[in-house]
């Protein structure tokens, strides 16, 4: 074996080692890879004439000796193929590419929610994760090749300067945005904290330009969210104000979930609450810990969720009585779009006779995923390590050629289905965008009016049951956890797209950017051990 070979050998080893390797401590994990621009050193041995190349034989687990050997002939097996594949494919290709395509084709053949985060996309997964990022807060959307406010964040920079829904940006610190990708414009206006932005703006049924500077701020994403918005901004959370019967609507589960539908419920409990509804449709998930959290506010003991995985400890959580806001019936709302974190959070109040299941069977997704940080911290890993169990000890997740009729997902209660066909759930999908608007001009377009004529067949299936429980002046505990019948589901089905914002695709109306939802669990580098609080 050449001296090239020999490099190329311990190169792959230790690229293998760095890359693949999941541990307690991310830092150990990785080193900085190689610059994608650095040619190779070492000209390409081709085999020669005539000679194939080994064939590695499987090894047994018995057999230590033959097992070294089988990983070393495959290691050389890629080594040459990436040697021959760098030096004589037809065009150039960096051998960063090639090797981000190497891991993601390992990484293809697990499942669906394990992959590679490379450089150039974490920054974006983390906003996804951390639900915080440096910017202006305006929600946009490309129309027509314009990029147009859907809205502004309340109490955010561009909030405070008055731009306002339907506003049109024209430049970004000076630049065209004709033609602009979203993606690109997402980019220009998102900065560190403290830096400034200068958008020229054409205010709604404006004609004049107004140039904005506005100072990037910590711009907080909501995931608690209301019904719609008061005249001052603020969500209305009260759905009956005459029945007392409440509305929360929780879009993702992330680091501050819990504590903000807390500072939600306890207003509304000196309020005298008789009922809630809780909205989970299209939230894609989150972190397990705030699944976790959340599901621990509405009961009181018992268990929330159990994990299990291949080489992890089998890990429990139960509830706490502290702190539990109960007393009052409640109705849970999912859809095909529920996943994850959400099911986990349907599943323990159906399993607990807590609220009733609404809508349609959900997602089926049981799976949790550790994020565990590569080359420095510069690109991530997200590996699928356990599966988790819903408190009746089975999990929920849609394993590959299963059936409708099939144990999977979170099933709506028996006579509590409430399928949408497609174009209710457009409807639905229009009439939250608009109900989420901030309207600082206080005006409203046809859309909304629109909007406003659509009655969303399971939400008012909610507030029947609701009601009936209230009139009956009982909450009697809610059947198993089973339907009488199995729906029809189209797995690879999408919702329509929604708009996008400065921070990240807002998840009210679809999955997380990646079409997939997701359930993590961050390393604590630390304690060398996971968290069991945000996504």
């Amino acid at each position: 074996m050449s001296i090239g070979r020999i490099f190329y050998l311990l190169f792959a080893v230790t690229v293998c080692l760095n890359l693949v390797v999941v541990g307690p401590t991310p830092d150990s994990l990785s080193q900085a890879a190689e610059p994608a621009d650095k040619p190779s050193q070492v000209p390409a041995e081709p085999a020669p004439p005539g000679q194939k190349a080994a064939v590695p034989q499987a090894a047994t687990k018995d057999d230590p000796k033959k097992e070294r050997q089988e990983e070393f002939e495959l290691l050389e097996l890629f080594v040459d193929t990436l040697d021959q594949v760098e030096r004589n494919y037809v065009k150039e290709v960096t051998r960063r590419k090639l090797m981000e395509a190497a891991i993601r084709g390992m990484l293809s053949e697990l499942d669906p929610y394990s992959n590679f985060i490379p450089p150039q996309q974490l920054d974006r997964f983390k906003v996804e994760v951390e639900n915080e990022f440096g910017g202006v807060g305006i929600q946009v959307s490309v129309e027509n090749g314009q990029l147009r406010v859907i809205s502004p964040l309340v109490g955010t920079p561009a909030y405070r300067a008055g731009v306002t829904a339907g506003d049109l940006v024209v430049e970004i610190n000076g630049e065209s945005t004709k033609e602009i990708t979203l993606d690109e414009a997402v980019r220009r206006m998102k900065g560190p904290v403290g830096t400034s932005v200068t958008l020229k703006v054409q205010h709604l049924n404006a004609a004049e330009l107004e140039t904005i500077t506005l100072k990037r701020e910590n711009i907080r994403v909501e995931t608690v969210l209301g019904d719609s918005r008061n005249p001052d901004d603020s969500w209305r959370w009260m759905l009956d104000q005459e029945q007392k019967i409440g509305f929360v609507r929780v879009t993702g589960f992330g680091r501050h979930t819990s504590e903000d539908l807390q500072k939600v419920l306890k207003p509304l409990a000196k309020q005298k609450l008789r009922g809630l509804i809780l909205d989970l449709r299209f939230n894609p998930g989150g972190l397990l810990s705030a699944a976790i959290e959340v599901s621990d506010l509405f009961i009181a003991t018992g268990r929330i969720v159990s994990t299990e995985g291949r080489n992890v400890e089998p890990r429990v959580w139960d509830a706490e009585q502290k702190g539990t806001f109960d007393g009052f019936p409640m109705a849970v709302l999912v859809n095909r779009y529920s996943a994850s974190a959400s099911e986990i959070v349907a599943a323990c109040l159906q399993d607990h006779h807590r609220a009733v299941i609404i809508g349609e069977r959900t997602w089926g997704k049981g799976s949790v995923q550790n994020i565990v940080e590569l080359e420095g911290g510069s690109s991530a890993l997200k590996l699928t390590t356990a599966g988790y169990h819903r408190p009746n000890g089975k999990n929920i997740h849609k394993f590959p050629g299963a059936q409708d009729s099939d144990d999977w997902g979170v099933i709506p209660n028996p006579g509590y289905e409430v399928r949408l066909n497609g174009k209710e759930m457009t409807q639905l999908i229009a009439q939250r965008r608009q109900k989420d608007i901030v309207r600082t001009n206080g005006e409203a377009g046809s859309d909304a009016a629109e909007a406003a004529d659509f009655v969303d067949p399971q939400l008012q299936k909610a507030l029947e049951y609701i009601r009936g429980q209230l009139d009956a002046k009982q909450a009697p505990e809610q059947p198993p956890a089973k339907a009488a019948s199995k729906p029809e589901t189209k797995p690879d089905e999408r919702p329509p797209a929604a708009p996008q914002s400065e921070s990240a695709p807002q998840s009210e109306s679809a999955p997380k950017s990646e079409g997939m939802p997701k359930l993590e669990e961050k390393q604590d580098a630390e304690k060398g051990r996971a968290k069991p609080p945000k996504e």
